[in-house]
């Protein structure tokens, strides 16, 4: 709770660092965290993450916040104001501390939960999150594989297969076929 690399500092409760499981094969990074998982101190256990943790159990992933199928984290650990996207000294302010995440949890898959965290991985400004999901991307051994960010899917109720919410459902299980090879 020391950490003062940005100034997220000031107006955050808590550093959201991880949930999950520290041995999954299976690492999903969000952008920041919101209202409720700064007062948590938990990543993704808002409207959002109960609507994403929904998908993650219809593709057969089993989350819980201390072990499970999954670790789950973000490229920024504090909350920014009103939840605004983390800027880009906030995210280089954690940096470090997401490598050594991933370096010590030595995650197979990475699912990239919208843009913020597949514009870290991918650096293409140009790509979006409708072009680069349902691909596979790879960094350092790693699958990378970017999915539409739950607040995304909350705000369209479109439940057809070719729906953002439906290509979601997709791409997760994707990953947990992935997983089977």
């Amino acid at each position: 709770m020391d950490c003062k690399a940005c100034k997220l500092a000031k107006t955050r409760n808590s550093i959201v660092l991880f949930g999950g499981n520290k041995n999954a094969r299976v690492m999903l990074i969000g952008e920041a965290p919101g209202a409720e998982e700064d007062a948590a101190g938990l990543p993704f256990v808002g409207r959002a993450g109960k609507f994403l943790t929904k998908l993650l159990e219809e593709a057969g992933f089993e989350r819980k916040e201390d072990g499970g199928d999954l670790y789950i984290t973000n490229i920024a650990k504090c909350r920014p104001p009103n939840n605004r996207k983390p800027e880009a000294a906030e995210i280089a302010a954690c940096a470090p501390i997401l490598e050594k995440q991933i370096k010590e949890v030595k995650p197979e898959i990475v699912i990239l939960v919208g843009s913020v965290a597949m514009s870290y991985f991918l650096k293409d400004k140009k790509l979006t999150i409708s072009k680069a999901r349902g691909q596979i991307f790879e960094r350092d051994g790693i699958k990378l594989i970017p999915v539409f960010h739950p607040s995304y899917l909350l705000r369209n109720h479109h439940e057809t297969l070719d729906s953002p919410r439906g290509l979601t459902r997709s791409d997760l299980k994707m990953v947990k076929e992935l997983l089977k090879n």
